[in-house]
């Protein structure tokens, strides 16, 4: 195993540049990760600028750096607009940040139990104190639950042949490690998409694990009342299902997308978009950073209102 790189940020002068940062004012990196994006955002920072990053994993909390400028909040982001108000900041924050994708970190450490790539327990848990794990989803749901996690969350087209062995396999002996669950899926799986399906599988069960679409669409709900006027809203995500969520927030001001217009037919989205098409890697970003292939970045502003 390689720990040697906890997290390369993905599309970070890009993210920077979008934040349009007020070297005095207030910001939020709502996922802190590994600490990139942090970073350069309190570089950019004078003695009268403040970021708050939050992040709800132990390990990446522990290795936040130290900075007068700089809080680390131990929390969700879907709780930020409470510790924000802890705080003493509600609709005056100049940025938000989000980067949705999961840390090397965690792919690359076999005892977290994110990756197909190693053998190990059935975690996929981001805090790690949080009771529901990936072992009690592929042992406790019903077949019609662990059916649609895999078909709505992963997009895989054999959900259901994959869900029924799994509760066959599972009425035999629990399914409770990396090992067990690759014996019982591999063959069904298309063997020359071998990668991309078993992806799809562990992106759905660490989707509801963790929660993370309720959690996205909280957290985009409550950027607006965090956000000053002309605050950036800036969001890098990874797959289909955060990617559909944030274009339509940013689009409409609301989850599924519909657009709501005054008498004279003009938009009445509290954001306007900066961005028409989401901004993606470059050919030398991407050699350097394979994982960052699939990235997309969105930027909003909340509209200043007359």
């Amino acid at each position: 195993m390689n720990n040697t790189v906890y997290h390369i940020p993905a599309l970070l002068p890009q993210a920077i540049e979008g934040l349009k940062i007020n070297p005095s004012g207030i910001y939020i990196d709502a996922t802190f990760g590994g600490g990139g994006h942090s970073g350069a955002i309190v570089r950019n920072l004078s003695q009268e600028g403040h970021l708050y990053s939050f992040d709800q994993d132990i390990e990446a909390v522990e290795r936040a750096f130290s900075d007068e400028r700089f809080t680390i909040v131990y929390s969700n982001f879907r709780f930020m607009s409470n510790f924000m108000r802890y705080y003493g900041h509600t609709g005056d924050v100049d940025g938000i940040l989000a980067d949705l994708g999961v840390s090397f970190h965690h792919f690359d450490d076999p005892d977290r139990g994110f990756s197909f790539r190693w053998e190990g327990k059935l975690d996929m848990r981001m805090n790690q104190k949080a009771d529901k794990d990936a072992a009690s989803v592929v042992n406790g749901y019903t077949e019609e639950q662990l059916s649609n996690i895999f078909y709505l969350y992963g997009e895989l087209k054999q959900s259901r042949k994959v869900a029924a062995a799994i509760v066959k396999a599972r009425d035999v002996k629990p399914v409770e490690t990396i090992e067990q669950l690759l014996a019982v899926v591999k063959p069904i799986i298309n063997v020359k998409q071998e990668k991309k399906e078993l992806a799809q599988i562990f992106q759905a069960l660490r989707i509801e694990v963790n929660d993370e679409l309720t959690a996205l669409k909280q957290f985009l709900g409550q950027s607006i009342k965090t956000l000053k006027p002309g605050g950036r809203l800036v969001v890098i995500t990874y797959h289909s299902l955060e990617d559909r969520l944030v274009k339509n927030f940013m689009k409409t001001g609301n989850i599924e997308g519909k657009v709501t217009k005054d008498f004279y037919g003009r938009n009445l989205s509290p954001l306007k978009l900066i961005t028409s098409k989401p901004i993606v890697p470059d050919e030398e970003e991407i050699e350097a950073n394979p994982r960052s292939r699939s990235a997309k970045m969105r930027i909003a502003e909340l509209v200043v209102t007359e």
